[in-house]
């Protein structure tokens, strides 16, 4: 099996938002729509998505596997055992390629409902993989070959960059950076619209200033030759605007308050691993 092959892929749960969002991508991409099942329980709500994308659909999980070389699990995580105990006799029989998009599951559950021997790719998407900009983290478990990596990259630059880590535990870390980072800005495009509209602008105006700006920015960072450091200082002048803007956060403990919710952050990641290991 290789990316280069086009693989049979399977996504369980392949009409929902995020597996739709990756399906998108790699049709997009080039990847032959015919290589793709995704399954789904609403016949409608399939057969649209599969009308729109070109790939096939299934309504029977367990059928549906027995022609996949690579399984991606996209389901909610409070039913995951249940469909991997489903899908348990095909997926040992042959040992595909399992991907699983669920949070906080880690490999040691998988292994326990699926069977020993399965190479299982733990991949954590984030929301603007829905939009092509996303970050997907990824961890390869035992027997994950060069060619199942090479795979899960393929799935996952459909809709964005790939980061693999080292250590499972690593997920943690890039659920904190980037996981959940999209709700980090977004709490502060509030605070700046909520500033605006204070201070006397329509809520409207600050809103439609306030993501362009934060869109301006992210884009001049990305294709900057210089770190975001220097990107601020290049934006302050001495005594200026920006530079007491710049102060003020500082002085309010920004920089900790960061570092201190990432930080709660991958806590909270690692203890719904326990907790969904049990």
């Amino acid at each position: 099996m290789s990316g280069q092959q086009h693989s049979a892929m399977v996504f369980i749960g392949g009409a929902g938002n995020m597996a739709g969002a990756v399906i998108g991508g790699m049709v997009a991409n080039g990847y032959p729509a015919d290589k793709i099942i995704a399954t789904g329980r609403d016949e409608q709500k399939l057969k649209a998505f599969c009308d729109r994308t070109g790939v096939h659909g299934r309504t029977d999980n367990l059928a549906a596997v027995k022609e996949a070389d690579v399984i991606v699990l996209s389901v909610k995580p409070q039913v995951m055992q249940a469909l991997c105990e489903t899908i348990a006799p095909e997926v040992s029989a042959n040992k595909p390629l399992v991907i699983t998009l669920a949070a906080g599951i880690p490999l040691s559950a998988y292994q326990r409902w699926l069977g020993a021997g399965v190479p299982i790719v733990r991949a954590m998407p984030n929301t603007p993989a829905l939009v092509g900009t996303g970050v997907t983290g990824l961890y390869a478990g035992e027997g994950v070959t060069d060619e199942h990596k090479s795979v899960a990259t393929q799935m996952a630059q459909a809709v964005g960059i790939a980061q693999w880590v080292a250590e499972e535990s690593g997920i943690d870390e890039i659920i904190a950076v980037s996981g959940s980072g999209p709700a980090y800005y977004f709490q502060f495009m509030e605070s700046m619209i909520d500033a605006a509209e204070k201070a006397g602008m329509d809520r409207g105006d600050a809103e439609r200033l306030t993501l362009q700006t934060a869109l301006g920015a992210a884009k001049l960072a990305v294709a900057a030759d210089v770190d975001v450091a220097q990107l601020k200082r290049n934006v302050m002048s001495p005594n200026g605007t920006t530079e007491r803007a710049i102060k003020r956060f500082q002085e309010g403990g920004l920089p900790q308050l960061v570092e201190q919710a990432m930080t709660d952050c991958a806590a909270r990641a690692a203890e719904m691993a326990q907790e969904l290991d049990k």
